[in-house]
């Protein structure tokens, strides 16, 4: 899971010990202080400038050296007392300029005139068209420290992306018209460049994969699976496979890929489903049928959790019960199996979609709190769709049938309750892949991201 990088500028005219008239300094340290250490455990690496400014040359040497360090996902600036806002709102014009975000915090209490401080900046952010975060809480309120980390994880994910490529293995899977990317879009949007390889290079590389590697793989896949899959060409070039794209992905230096799986690579050599199960577990952002718009979901999710990320078919809707099977083809990684049973090898098992056949990954997935979400786009918008979900697992005595009603019972099965208007969100939706992803924080996160970079959002 990420940890992303604030810098902390407390600012306030009334500074340096300065009393009102009541004897009492107009910035209290100890909330100042109380402030930065909530950052801190909240999850955050905090950097704080050692000044309270206020004046333009204090405001524009405490942004350009936050402007100027790579590290830094975005600035809190911390409402100390009242300020002219004048003299900060330049330097922050010019920080922002950088595509690097802004959150005002304002910690309540009459004494110290905080609002006033807070309220003055934002308005003044405003009227300039700065974008930025306002927040409006006390540090020891959890609701204020998750509107500021979700903020702050979306900033970190929107720098993340700035200059990162990612790899596209073959072309459109499936005849898919809602998973195409618009590379000049991408790079407007995202600051992504997207890059492609030819799969034949995947089966090269897999063929020369050594059997040193190949064995060097029994004791995770013990530790995963329980056991190494049964001897088999089709099952080695499943374990090649994945070793291959470990290393091409590794080689080309792509941060996340996409890949059309079929037709093509699963007919002429092995289904990806093991690989991309694999893959997923190694905590890489990646997708199937050269969707681009599952890809950045997967990767948002797992950059965002403490868990890997499951993308599959919304195979069944019960619209009473608000229920949904997420059924993937075979591909979901293995430490997402649940108690029902540890993750198991199955076979891909569809020869019109990957003739050659290949291993497929069997579980069903642990219970847990989260959402589901894709990314898509209607008239060629970005927009994304976020509900919160919960994962169940059905009762023992119903498993058996429940498996059975799709008629694919081995392929990787996710149980959900969705908590939103579920006519609403199918009308909204823009393709058959969910991207379930575990936490209930990847809401707000998602929603901030979404803010930041200017994709429209539909929260359910």
């Amino acid at each position: 899971m990420i940890q992303p990088t604030v810098g902390f500028i407390v600012y306030g005219v009334h500074k340096d010990g300065l009393k009102d008239p009541m004897g009492t300094p107009f910035i209290d340290e100890s909330i100042v202080a109380g402030s930065e250490k909530a950052l801190t455990q909240a999850g955050l690496k905090v950097v704080r400038h050692p000044l309270i400014i206020a004046s333009k040359e204090e405001a524009i040497a405490a942004l350009r050296k936050m402007k100027n360090d790579p590290q830094i996902d975005a600035v809190v600036l911390f409402s100390g007392t009242w300020v002219w806002a004048a003299h900060l709102v330049g330097a922050i014009r010019d920080y922002a300029a950088t595509g690097k975000a802004v959150l005002l915090w304002t910690h309540p209490g009459s004494q110290g005139w905080r609002p006033v401080g807070g309220l003055v900046m934002h308005g003044g952010l405003l009227e300039i068209g700065v974008p930025h975060k306002f927040v409006y809480g006390a540090a020891d309120d959890a609701a204020t420290l998750e509107k500021i980390t979700s903020y702050a994880r979306a900033a970190h994910m929107k720098n993340w992306l700035n200059l990162s490529t990612i790899g596209a293995f073959g072309g459109r899977g499936m005849g898919q018209t809602c998973g195409v990317a618009d590379p000049s879009q991408w790079m407007r949007m995202f600051g992504v460049d997207i890059d492609s390889r030819d799969t034949t290079e995947l089966i090269r590389t897999a063929e020369s994969v050594s059997k040193e590697k190949l064995e060097a793989l029994a004791p995770r896949l013990q530790k995963l699976f329980g056991k190494a899959p049964d001897p088999a060409l089709v099952n080695e070039r499943s374990l090649r496979l994945y070793l291959a794209l470990k290393e091409i992905v590794t080689q080309e230096k792509f941060d996340f890929y996409t890949i059309q799986s079929f037709p093509g690579l699963g007919d002429d050599y092995a289904a990806t489903c093991f690989a991309q199960s694999m893959m997923l577990e190694d905590g890489h952002g990646t997708s199937t049928l050269g969707d681009f718009n599952t890809v950045l979901t997967v990767l948002l999710l797992t950059k965002l959790s403490q868990e890997p990320v499951y993308y599959g078919d919304l195979q069944h809707i019960d619209v009473a019960r608000k229920e949904i099977k997420i059924i993937g083809d075979g591909a979901c990684p293995p430490s997402l199996a649940g108690k029902l049973g540890p993750a198991g090898f199955a076979e891909h098992g569809i020869p019109t979609e990957g003739e050659a056949g290949g291993l497929s990954v069997k579980l069903i997935c642990k219970v847990g709190e989260g959402v589901l979400a894709r990314l898509g786009r209607v008239n060629g918008e970005f927009q994304m769709v976020v509900t919160r979900a919960t994962v169940f697992e059905p009762p023992a005595d119903q498993i058996e049938r429940r498996l059975n009603e799709c008629g694919i019972p081995f392929w990787p099965h996710g149980f959900v309750r969705v908590h939103c208007d579920i006519e609403k969100m199918l009308q909204h939706w823009t393709n058959e892949y969910a991207c379930l992803g575990y936490g209930s924080h990847l809401y707000p996160a998602l929603a901030d991201f979404c803010e930041i970079t200017g994709i429209q959002p539909i929260l359910l």
